[in-house]
């Protein structure tokens, strides 16, 4: 299941993320026609290859693939046997059918896994495009998620309660259904198929300790990267199969490693500690729904002291430090900075958390933009909107390029400012969905800057 949790989406009116419900709902807002730019796409992907120990990987892959996010053990790894099949029902969006072409595409070349589409009613998995409303129906907290034995929400409805859609009872993938949101943006429709299709088809839990996954309740990844490719090529290797124990895949996933990912025996193993059940809580309590604003302090202090004591200096320190900024924002902008500063120092250590180093970058920016110092907001920006481009990710890339634009607008290179912020509007009608939405981030990130303030 997609987590609630999505922290990195960015509402720099605040300076904060905001959640799925915050994200516009196309069926209810797009208009019958659009005077914004065409909607842009990303062309050929560049995932960027693991960087970490193949022992390290290894110890990812077991974690990854017998357990569930709940902590809950699995007895068995399974999987599907044979050529896999994908059908889409429902009512799609309109983008749906070429970010499923592309990511399959890539799941044949870079996983190796033998998966293809067609419409037949017996295909392995059906991808189901519903309301946000028909999913919160049966799950509050999902933007979407995925169900083993079943082939449509209809379905799913009637057996949810049972052993039937139990994964722990499962001994082999033969037939389950992912359900898709058809009135979101076509960024967050892209990012629930590649999670809940790599977990359809691989491991089901998410890890907080790695850096450069989709399988990370972090959510700061959203399309598959080389690190997940490895792991959905590794569990689908000859050598495994359905039914075998931990223990067994344990004596062989070291051999896998070694003949798929050789480059994987040049880096030193760095053995992260397992992410503590307290602190994975109070992050969830500090930017989860239902809290108040003195309870999600609280919470993000108490994940904050868990980081300190729990010695890391790694993304997850990171993260607290992030959160603790994100939530200082409406009480204490001066603590806010230090902590965004904090977290982009720690994210910038490791080239595995590029991405999450943008992010804190942006938010830092926003500073720069609201002090009038363009130049710095450009020092802040430059470096990052590759990363954006890179990871596929156009609502950060569009926030990156407007915030650019406002910063050199205020060094006077106006010219400049106003081609970038066109240029922006085909990125953010991907990211951010309908034209109001798009035009309430422009006024947003426009309102930052005391050349623009209070022009409402």
């Amino acid at each position: 299941m997609r987590r609630f949790l999505l922290p990195f989406y960015l509402a720099l009116s605040g300076c904060v993320p905001v959640t799925p419900a915050d994200m516009p709902s196309r069926a209810q807002t797009e208009p019958a026609g659009s005077s914004m730019p065409a909607v842009k796409v990303f062309n050929a992907p560049r995932p960027t290859p693991s960087v970490r120990a193949n022992t390290d990987i290894a110890r990812d892959f077991l974690e990854l693939s017998f357990n569930l996010e709940s902590g809950r053990s699995l007895p068995m790894l399974t999987r599907f046997e044979g050529p896999i099949t994908v059908r889409v029902t429902g009512n799609p969006s309109s983008g749906l059918g070429s970010d499923l072409n592309r990511l399959l595409h890539r799941l044949r070349t870079e996983a190796r896994i033998d998966i293809r589409q067609n419409q037949a009613e017996n295909a392995n998995i059906t991808i189901e495009a519903v309301s946000r409303n028909e999913i919160r129906q049966l799950l509050p907290q999902a933007a979407c998620f995925v169900a083993p034995n079943v082939s449509s929400l209809a379905q799913y409805r009637l057996a949810r309660r049972t052993s039937l859609v139990n994964w722990t009872s499962l001994t082999e993938r033969k037939r389950l259904s992912i359900f898709l949101p058809n009135d979101a943006s076509p960024q967050e429709v892209r990012d629930c198929l590649h999670e809940e299709l790599a977990q359809a088809l691989g491991p089901l839990n998410d890890l907080y300790r790695l850096p450069d996954s989709v399988f990370n309740d972090d959510n700061v990844h959203t399309v598959l990267t080389g690190f997940d490719m490895l792991i959905l090529r590794a569990y689908y290797d000859p050598s495994l199969r359905n039914g075998m124990n931990k223990n067994e895949v344990a004596s062989r996933i070291g051999g896998i490693l070694a003949r798929i990912n050789p480059r994987g025996a040049q880096y030193a193993p760095q053995r992260l500690t397992r992410t503590p059940r307290t602190w994975i809580n109070s992050i969830q309590r500090a930017l989860g729904p239902g809290a108040s604003q003195q309870e999600r302090l609280g919470a993000a202090k108490e994940a904050m002291q868990i980081a300190v004591a729990m010695g890391w200096n790694d993304h997850r320190r990171a993260f607290s430090h992030y959160a603790m900024g994100r939530l200082n924002m409406s009480v204490d902008l001066k603590s806010a900075r230090e902590h965004f500063a904090i977290a982009a120092r720690l994210y910038g250590q490791n080239p595995s958390t590029r991405l999450h180093a943008a992010y804190a970058a942006s938010q830092l920016a926003s500073f720069y933009i609201a002090e009038g110092d363009g130049t710095s907001a450009l020092q802040q920006i430059g470096p990052h909107l590759d990363t954006a481009a890179r990871y596929e990710n156009a609502a950060l890339l569009s926030t990156l390029m407007l915030q650019r634009a406002e910063a050199l607008d205020l060094v006077g290179r106006s010219s400049e400012a106003r081609t970038i912020r066109m240029d922006s509007l085909g990125w953010a009608r991907y990211g951010f969905g309908p034209d109001w939405a798009v035009r309430a981030k422009l006024r947003e990130i426009s309102s930052l800057s005391p050349l623009k303030r209070g022009r409402g």
